[in-house]
């Protein structure tokens, strides 16, 4: 297993953890946001925390996710972060989310690279990548811009808006927006017999399609992962998922991979994690990857 974190980025850095919450910059601002796995204790005291934060994310009562922002007068509604790294040259627009995302996962970062050079590397001219459970888009943008015809998958029609502004604003074009149940749409894609040479993978703990299909990580992996296997072409592929969800760890997703993909060359897999300030490590989610080249 393996440990992964992405490069410094100038634009991004996670300033302190504890306490149940992390303490980040994302270009100008900085946020304050509840996160589940910072158990330990914060190195800033509290009136550092106050004094730094822009935005300050509060959960409804009663609730995991959704809750309100409160906001400084120097906090904007919504800001773009470039990303420059390697041959990648991109740009995402942020914004706050009543689900305390502002539409990036920074620790995702470690995979953009890696979809480029795959994108690169494969021996095919205009190599098909299908990015499922897609959100915002970033994993998108790194496989077009390297040249890949990318299918983006996503079941919330605000959300496909959002990857399309991030597109635009990257200077890109022509990446196929889907607005469906992500397994509604492997199934129907194995049935056609089509087959994509790069699969990336996000799927969420819990959602909703947009006609209301339920899904359950714990449920549904397992027949989303088989169904994949179907899609994935024969000779020359890559493929990266991810999964947050305190319920799943490495092996057991090195268990699911393995069943249906068997062993597959240049494979890793471990935690992401992004180090704060004071080189606490805050694991963010498992990962698995990787490629015929």
């Amino acid at each position: 297993m393996q440990l992964l974190t992405p490069e410094p980025w100038s634009d991004y850095d996670l300033i302190d953890t504890g306490g149940f919450e992390k303490l980040e910059r994302f270009g100008p601002h900085v946020l304050r946001r509840p996160e589940p796995q910072a158990i330990w204790d914060k190195s800033l005291p509290e009136p550092e925390w106050e004094r730094r934060s822009d935005a300050v994310f509060k959960r409804d009562k009663g609730s995991q996710e959704k809750g309100e922002w409160l906001l400084r007068p120097r906090m904007a509604e919504r800001w773009f972060l470039p990303f420059r790294r390697q041959e990648l040259d991109l740009t995402f627009k942020l914004s706050l989310s009543a689900f305390k995302h502002v539409g990036i996962f920074p620790e995702q970062a470690v995979n953009w690279p890696f979809i480029q050079a795959k994108v690169k590397a494969l021996p095919i001219e205009k190599p098909q990548v299908l990015n499922l459970f897609a959100y915002t888009g970033a994993a998108s943008l790194a496989a077009r811009q390297a040249g890949a015809e990318v299918t983006h998958v996503d079941s919330v029609r605000q959300v496909i808006s959002w990857s399309r502004e991030n597109m635009e604003a990257s200077g890109l074009d022509n990446i196929r927006w889907v607005v469906e149940d992500a397994m509604k749409y492997v199934r129907r894609e194995a049935r056609r017999g089509n087959r994509y040479h790069g699969l990336i993978l996000d799927p969420p703990a819990y959602g909703r399609g947009p006609d209301g299909e339920k899904w359950l990580l714990e449920e549904h992996l397992n027949d989303l992962l088989r169904t994949c296997a179907e899609l994935l072409h024969d000779q020359h592929f890559f493929l990266i998922i991810n999964l947050y969800s305190l319920g799943f760890s490495a092996l057991i997703l090195d268990n699911l991979m393995r069943s249906h993909f068997g062993d597959r060359p240049h494979t890793e897999f471990g935690e992401l994690y992004l180090q704060d300030s004071f080189a606490k490590r805050l694991p963010l989610g498992v990962f698995y990857r990787f490629s015929s080249v």
